[in-house]
């Protein structure tokens, strides 16, 4: 039986020894045994346990939900926020001409003025509901109906925002986003003209995520609920769990080390979800490293990756070392590769053997 060490990564299996290494061919028999023997070898036991399959790859801690914030009403900026202010609920995210343009929260635009007499659609009832959290609608039925209750509270709201008392809403007064909004970057400047159309802010959530973009042939390690570990420029380390995977890819320019012009090799994009009580700072577009699991296998035995070897008739194997420094080389089937130790199964081998690793 001849055979050659090997090492392997995932499924793949590739030579330990570089370019100008020397590979080691013994034959199978008497002559193949007393030529391992003669080789200078360490030994490691046969393990039984958990094995993870892992990489690590590089990626960008960020705020969720960017978008632009466009401008409806005309006329000149007189307030705009600065980059990083969260902006609440009934806060106001920029002024014009002293009026203030108010953040109400919900998941459809104001896509058309509400007033008494419109049709009943949903917008009305989350324009309701963000009335009712700010305690002007207690006397009005949250539902998609705009009633001269409605009306009421429009005009109470109105008041106490500083807006003219009209009883309707148009986007020159609020702008709908699904939650609290943290400043990106102001797209204009106090003394700018704005109107219908102007970009004024780029905003975000304030819920953290990580973005990673992951070459599609390595899309295998992630899947959305799956588990990530992130770790931050300080060397923190947090646990995270991945909410999606774009189905989408893309080439983001050229790869490095590829020639200028070469097109780079496709991405996914993968977006990683710190745990809740992770402190992540308040950076963004930090660059960060992320380690996915693209495999667990439980209670397998497992060899270091160094133990395998190529057999010159097809397959892999590993070299038993006995009790009396007996050699031989048996057969194995691999699995699950993951922390520089590899699944192994077959007929003969067992936890507790020792299997025989190059010197270091």
């Amino acid at each position: 039986m001849r055979h050659r060490r090997f090492a392997v990564a995932g499924t793949a299996v590739v030579a330990v020894l570089a370019a100008g290494g020397a590979v080691l061919t013994v034959r199978g028999g008497a002559e193949g045994t007393a030529a391992a023997e003669r080789r200078p070898l360490d030994t490691v036991t046969i393990a039984r346990g958990d094995l993870v399959d892992t990489k690590t790859v590089d990626g960008t801690l960020t705020y969720a939900g960017g978008r632009e914030v466009t401008g409806a009403a005309a006329g000149i900026v007189t307030s705009i926020p600065k980059p990083g202010q969260v902006i609440e609920q009934g806060e106001a995210l920029y002024r014009v001409a002293r009026r203030p343009v108010v953040l109400m929260y919900g998941k459809l635009p104001l896509y058309r003025t509400l007033r008494a007499g419109i049709p009943d659609g949903p917008d009305v009832e989350q324009l309701e509901r963000s009335l009712r959290a700010l305690g002007h609608a207690d006397a009005v039925t949250v539902d998609d109906h705009f009633s001269s209750a409605t009306a009421r509270a429009v005009r109470a709201w109105q008041d106490a925002a500083g807006l003219a008392e009209t009883g309707t809403v148009d986007a020159a007064q609020v702008v709908f986003l699904p939650g609290a909004a943290r400043v990106a970057e102001a797209k204009a400047a106090v003394g700018d003209r704005v109107g219908p159309g102007t970009v004024v802010l780029a905003v975000s959530g304030t819920e953290r995520v990580v973005h990673v973009d992951l070459k599609v042939t390595d899309q295998a390690l992630a899947r959305r609920g799956g588990p990530a570990t992130v770790e931050l420029p300080n060397g923190t380390t947090l646990r995270g769990k991945i909410v999606s995977v774009d189905g989408v890819a893309e080439r983001k320019g050229s790869g490095q080390g590829e020639p200028a012009g070469a097109a780079a090799e496709p991405t996914v994009d993968v977006v990683i979800e710190p745990s809740g009580d992770a402190d992540t700072g308040g950076l963004d577009r930090t660059p960060v490293t992320v380690t996915l699991v693209s495999e667990r296998r439980a209670r397998v035995l497992t060899v270091p990756v160094e133990a395998l070897l190529a057999l010159r008739e097809g397959g892999l194997g590993v070299e038993l070392v006995g009790p009396d420094g007996g050699r031989r080389v048996v057969a194995v089937r691999t699995g699950a590769f993951g922390g520089g130790r590899v699944e192994i199964s077959g007929p003969e081998v067992r936890e507790g053997l020792r299997v025989g690793v190059p010197r270091a």
